[in-house]
């Protein structure tokens, strides 16, 4: 009897090896040219959601993360931007500090640092959340939705981005974007903000192309990003722009196709400075959306989020400024238990380490939290 249970136990065990063999995730594990140092939750509100960070590192080291916070649901009318800080290299974090709190859904924060010390958040406002499906559901939304007058509607409703020049202690008024972006917009060599983001130009939806040469002050519409006849402009979603070099840019967007399919990012380059763009191209990474980040080697990472299964938030290198993605090297951060997750952003610390940043769902029954991966390049 005890002979006859070990060889079913050992069967068992070939059994087991030789699914995790043909197992999709196991290549992560094989072939990985990162080392994961450890994953940890950075933010979570009991009973509330959080959804769609960004990390930031200042001049004086210091780590922000923005995000939406304080929220029932992935939709609700309920989002605020609020922000994170770390003086230790994200061991520890403070607690959350509201930034924005319009009468809206407060969703997709980005934040950046420029050259000058000014903090530039960016965020756009939604009604999502105004159908009576959602009501049926949730009829306190409802009451929320009645206090909301067409005028409230009208002042709030779009894509904004607002100002501190005293690190975060205050905040100027919002200005109003043609565009948003998760991650928000960038800085080039020559002092330029550059936004890359989705937006709607003569009433058509446009990856539209902002410029601001005052600090974020105030932007001027510069370009557009075309798109082939065979992608639907309606399926394209949440670009972000990385300066590779002096003039040279790259974006990734994220594409749903129609039948779910292909959810591969596309790419686009500029050479010169923003004001011209590629044709979109497809690229071998599939995921959404994209964080796009310049290593101290020169390699550009892209870190992205995939809802299908094994459900992961995954990183890519290329080594010659966008040209190629080494696809066969992906590597795979975090897992998770469901597929709402994602949105992640990376810096990279003095040491080389990288932190990445992003939500999911931590434990069962738990709503998203904010977690971050710290790892580090082989």
């Amino acid at each position: 009897m005890e002979k006859k249970f070990m060889k079913i136990t050992i069967s068992l065990l070939v059994i087991i090896a030789s699914l995790s063999a043909c197992y999709p995730g196991n290549k992560f594990q094989r072939d990985s040219i990162a080392g994961i140092i450890g994953t940890k939750v950075i933010c979570k509100e009991p009973g509330r959601y959080i959804g769609w960070p960004t990390i930031t590192r200042t001049k004086y080291n210091e780590l922000l993360i923005v995000f939406s916070g304080n929220r029932d649901a992935h939709i609700c009318p309920y989002g605020i931007t609020q922000m994170v800080r770390s003086h230790d290299n994200g061991i520890t974090w403070s607690a959350p500090v509201t930034i924005n709190n319009t009468p809206l859904d407060d969703r997709d924060a980005g934040i950046l640092e420029t050259k000058s010390g000014t903090l530039l958040v960016s965020w756009f406002t939604s009604l999502a959340f105004d159908r009576p499906d959602q009501y049926k559901k949730h009829p306190d939304w409802l009451r929320h939705s009645e206090k909301l007058s067409e005028d409230i509607k009208k002042q709030w409703l779009g894509n904004w981005t607002r100002r501190s020049t005293d690190n975060g202690k205050t905040w100027e008024e919002p200005v109003r974007q043609i565009a948003s972006a998760p991650h928000g917009p960038i800085e080039l060599h020559d002092n330029r903000l550059l936004y890359v983001g989705i937006g709607t130009i003569n009433d058509k939806k446009s990856i539209a192309i902002e410029e601001s040469k005052d600090d974020g002050k105030t932007w001027n519409l510069i370009s557009t990003i075309p798109n082939p006849s065979e992608l639907l402009v309606q399926n394209l979603w949440e670009p972000h722009a990385l300066e590779v070099s002096n003039d040279t840019l790259i974006a990734l967007v994220r594409y749903n196709s129609t039948d779910k399919a292909d959810g591969y990012l596309h790419q686009s380059e500029s050479y010169d400075g923003g004001k011209t763009w590629s044709i979109l191209h497809q690229t071998p990474i599939f995921g959404f959306p994209a964080h796009l980040l310049k290593l101290k080697n020169g390699n550009i990472l892209a870190v992205y989020g995939v809802r299908k299964e094994p459900y992961s938030e995954r990183a890519c290198l290329s080594k010659d400024g966008g040209k190629t993605w080494d696809i066969e090297n992906e590597i795979l951060l975090s897992q998770s238990r469901t597929g709402d997750l994602g949105y992640p952003s990376s810096v990279e610390l003095e040491d080389g380490t990288i932190l990445t940043v992003y939500y999911q769902i931590d434990q069962p029954g738990e709503k998203a939290c904010l977690m971050g991966t710290r790892w580090r390049l082989k």
